[in-house]
Order: structure tokens, then C-alpha cells, then sequence
């Protein structure tokens, strides 16, 4: 069995290890960018590689439903549409939207779960730098830096199950 087998049959059943490091990752920002990934099999799957112009930050998104602003003017409190309200998108999708938006110079790779708790989910987004001259080298990845907000218009693999 080859090392990625082995992660990916590891993430099966996490240790309690990372029941800790979510309560860590809970006191820490919401955007935050590391060094590696935690989930090396995935990324490694779903684009990364460990040269110059990938990073990879994780974030969190608040688990439940959205609530909306509450309404002003005059309803019967059936009509307020308040709680019983979805966004039509997966919460991986707006990690990844949210993500995109604090680094606006890089475009989205992929992204995939890491964790959660009894608050936050957590997902490590695969960010690549378009204008970065490695990744203008690279063949295989060149198509990045002709695609632009591929985030925004459904086009990462979270997004396209919520566009059906």
C-alpha cells in the first residue's frame, strides 16, 4: 500500500488529535494561511503541488442554516421568512468564495473538507498565483491564468454540485 492509500484510509476514521486541533483552529482567524497541507492525498488530488505559486489557506464556515436580517416593516410573523431560509450553495462553496475574496490576486484551484466541531466546519482552499511566472511555465497549469473568477461562476467541484 503506497503512502497516499495509507492517508486516505487514516482520514476514514481520524484520531482524537484532530478533535483537538479544531478547538485550535477555532481560537485562531477565520482565513488562515499555512505552510502544508493537513490532507496531503486530497490535495495532492486535486491539483496541488509544493512549488511556487500554490499556498493553501484554511477556513472555516459557520455550520446551519442563514439566518436572515430581521424585517422592519410591517408582516405577520409567518410571512418573515426568518429561519427556515438556504443559500442554494454548499458551505465548501462559500469557504471558497470567501477565501478568493481576501486573496483577490489569486485564483481557486479546488478545495476540500479538513474538519469540524460542533460549530465551524473547516476546508483547506488550493489557491494558485495566475501571474506567477512558474505557473505560466507549467504546462498543465497554464489554463489558470486565462480563467478568470472561476470561483464566482461555479467552475471548482464544490461549486458545480450546487449549480444542477
Amino acid at each position: 500500500m503506497n503512502v497516499y492509500k495509507q492517508l486516505r484510509e487514516m482520514w476514514k476514521k481520524p484520531a482524537p488529535l484532530y478533535k483537538e486541533k479544531t478547538r485550535v483552529w477555532t481560537r485562531e482567524n477565520v482565513i488562515v494561511k499555512i505552510d502544508r497541507p493537513t490532507r496531503l492525498d486530497r490535495a495532492r488530488a486535486l491539483g496541488y503541488k509544493a512549488k511556487q505559486g500554490y499556498i493553501i489557506a484554511r477556513t472555516r464556515v459557520k455550520k446551519g442554516g442563514r439566518r436572515r436580517p430581521k424585517i422592519t416593516k410591517g408582516r405577520k410573523p409567518k410571512h418573515y421568512g426568518q429561519v427556515h431560509f438556504t443559500t442554494g450553495q454548499n458551505k465548501q462553496s462559500i469557504a471558497e468564495k470567501r477565501v478568493n475574496r481576501k486573496y483577490p490576486n489569486m485564483e481557486v484551484l479546488n478545495s476540500y473538507y479538513v474538519g469540524e466541531n460542533g460549530q465551524y466546519k473547516f476546508y483547506e482552499i488550493i489557491l494558485v498565483d495566475k501571474n506567477h511566472a512558474v505557473i505560466k511555465k507549467d504546462n498543465k497549469m497554464k489554463w489558470i491564468t486565462k480563467d478568470r473568477r472561476r470561483v464566482y461562476r461555479g467552475r471548482t467541484s464544490a461549486a458545480k454540485k450546487s449549480r444542477k
